[in-house]
């Protein structure tokens, strides 16, 4: 899962919201260092990752990217998700996509201060370029990997992945919606429950 949908499964806290977002970037216990609700964000974001990881469904979405992207098939699919909650967004959520993410950048930008460093970096672009709503569109996609291809080891096979996409589009928006009622179940539960729960992180 991408930012769009974590952000979406984060309930309505905006300290959840915040820490899911920047899970990424905070390692190990450092999540100790920022507000319990924040904390919880973070933490329910390892959750999500972990799930996502060992679902049979991604697993089976990955392989449709595996011989060009390798380990990197799995990133792949967090981004292929998010466009295709953008596609189906009106099935999920009676406020717009629109709405939605001018709302989550007002709520990140409020909390900017206590960001992590790379965070800080990319937000002004991710806001300004209105990355999390264009994930809606393929084109939208194709540019979110060039960009990531461009700041990291991942391969750039950007236009390969938009016609992996396309070939077997409806098998992989299944796909999705399989999985993503799965994982909205257990990040409910995670809200829910939390910190009544052992962890183990």
């Amino acid at each position: 899962m991408n930012y769009l949908s974590h952000l979406f499964l984060s309930g309505s806290s905006e300290g959840v919201k915040v820490g899911n977002f920047i899970g990424d970037f905070v390692k190990g216990s450092r999540h100790n260092r920022y507000a319990p609700e924040i904390q919880k964000g973070i933490l329910l974001h390892r959750q999500i990752d972990s799930f996502m990881d060992s679902h049979p469904v991604t697993k089976a979405s990955s392989e449709l990217f595996r011989s060009r992207y390798r380990r990197y098939a799995k990133v792949l699919i967090d981004i292929v998700y998010d466009h295709f909650l953008a596609v189906n967004w009106e099935l999920y959520r009676e406020q717009s996509l629109h709405q939605f993410v001018s709302e989550s950048h007002n709520i990140l930008l409020r909390h900017y201060f206590i960001m992590p460093g790379p965070v800080k970096q990319f937000l002004p672009f991710l806001i300004r370029s209105r990355r999390m709503e264009n994930y809606r569109l393929l084109s939208g996609i194709e540019r979110t990997l060039k960009i990531m291809s461009e700041n990291s080891s991942m391969p750039e096979h950007s236009e390969w992945a938009i016609a992996q996409i396309k070939e077997p589009y409806d098998t992989i928006d299944s796909q999705f919606k399989v999985f993503f009622e799965d994982i909205m179940a257990m990040s409910a539960k995670f809200i829910d429950e939390y910190p009544k729960d052992e962890l183990g992180v």
